[in-house]
């Protein structure tokens, strides 16, 4: 999906996205713009505050530490309820989640809270809708958001992220949204110099006929062989983007000595729903 007109990103605050488009998130769902980017959304100072706390609680391991390297190498770690990971049990999601919010009810005492800075951006984003953690019908709440913390080498190939088109997982209630966003604050980038790529995303709707590419790993030349345009979100610390997980997109590899780490959400929106529900 080419066209001569430019793709980029609408930003840097609330006000110039609505001097843009009067409803954004309506024109998000239509891949019309690749991302909602909001500058310094959270202030970095914040930002290393908190990492530090991760690490004394051990919710993290240090870049500098290679006995914790050596105990724990995993190249991601997570703080907080992953519904890609943990969805195949949706009694053992839900009952992780009821420890995420209740680690998140303390995690962030004497600092601004950042799940609250994705929350209510979106919300002012969602011109006449509730935003709400999302839930089952029977009131249990997912996890309302979930800090990645990446390491040397983590890399996302090419894919999109859909509880329905990927994941077909019809049995939660988030699945009656016909589209599915992600928030993301940049925490920290793996190079302390400046802004990073957080990642590609594609001038590209998933199709069924395009999975096959994605599959094989010959997404890159399918993109190539069809013109189609791509843009590189490229994020200082605190930075705030918003974008359609049904655009193809991928994650450059983890380059320098330090993790990448973002806070992330998923987002449900239809047009016709009353309800944008956030999860993790």
């Amino acid at each position: 999906m080419s066209s001569a007109e430019p793709w980029t990103p609408v930003g840097p605050d609330i006000e110039s996205v609505f001097v843009h488009d009067p409803d954004p998130l309506h024109a998000l769902s239509e891949a019309r713009v690749p991302a909602i980017l909001l500058r310094q959304a959270y202030a970095p100072t914040q930002c290393h505050g908190l990492i530090r706390r991760f690490i004394e609680r051990g919710l993290m391991r240090a870049p500098d530490d290679p006995m914790a390297a050596a105990q724990d190498p995993r190249t991601r770690i997570d703080i907080g309820t992953s519904l890609g990971n943990r969805g195949a049990d949706k009694e053992a999601f839900l009952e992780h989640a009821i420890g995420t919010h209740e680690l998140f009810n303390t995690l962030f005492d004497g600092f601004e809270n950042p799940v609250k800075i994705i929350y209510d951006a979106l919300s002012t984003l969602a011109v006449g809708k509730q935003v709400k953690v999302a839930r089952e019908p029977d009131g249990r709440l997912y996890g309302p958001a979930i800090f990645r913390v990446h390491y040397g080498g983590h890399t996302y190939r090419p894919h999109i992220d859909h509880v329905v088109l990927r994941e077909k997982r019809s049995q939660y209630a988030v699945s009656r949204f016909q589209h599915q966003f992600a928030g993301v604050i940049c925490f920290q980038n793996d190079s302390p110099d400046g802004a990073s790529t957080q990642a590609i995303l594609h001038r590209c709707l998933w199709t069924p006929e395009i999975q096959p590419y994605i599959e094989a790993g010959t997404f890159h030349e399918y993109a190539t062989e069809h013109h189609i345009d791509h843009y590189r979100v490229d994020l200082a610390q605190g930075d705030l983007y918003f974008f359609n997980t049904r655009c193809i997109h991928e994650v450059p590899a983890v380059q320098g000595r330090n993790p990448r780490i973002v806070l992330a959400t998923f987002i449900g929106y239809s047009p016709d729903d009353d309800d944008v529900y956030v999860w993790s």
